[in-house]
């Protein structure tokens, strides 16, 4: 895995990878530490979409809000990251759902496993039908 980061202004930058580009703001738009936040939604999502696919889970609607408490001396890095898992399906569904999350978060999300060295990981499941 590359990518490349060029600096456009102030503290702006372009970043690409493969044929993709984002843009990283420290000011303005997605900072570095919410593309990271970003990256864990996006890692244990992929995974748990996949899981529940497989699982014949029937669901419409998924999303990931994470959000992080960072310590207060430098470098201000994540101590506890709360993530919520908003699935639209029946409640008969929660342990399955939990299921796929416990298999995302414990052994098949790479970024789950780098954040954990030093982070907390907490999250819960909001479904709705």
């Amino acid at each position: 895995m590359k990518t490349t980061t060029v600096w456009k202004t102030g503290e702006a930058f372009d970043s690409t990878y493969s044929n993709s580009k984002i843009e990283i703001d420290g000011n303005a738009g997605f900072s570095p530490k919410a593309l990271l936040l970003t990256g864990l939604s996006g890692c244990t999502g992929i995974d748990v979409i996949g899981i529940l696919e497989k699982m014949k889970v029937p669901f419409s609607e998924f999303y990931v809000e994470a959000e992080a408490e960072q310590t207060d001396e430098h470098p201000r890095v994540f101590k506890d990251i709360h993530l919520v898992f908003h699935v639209k399906t029946g409640e008969e569904n929660r342990e399955r759902i939990k299921k796929a999350i416990d298999l995302s978060l414990e052994k098949y999300c790479g970024v789950a496993a780098m954040l954990r060295k030093n982070s907390n990981i907490k999250y819960e499941i909001l479904t709705s039908e």
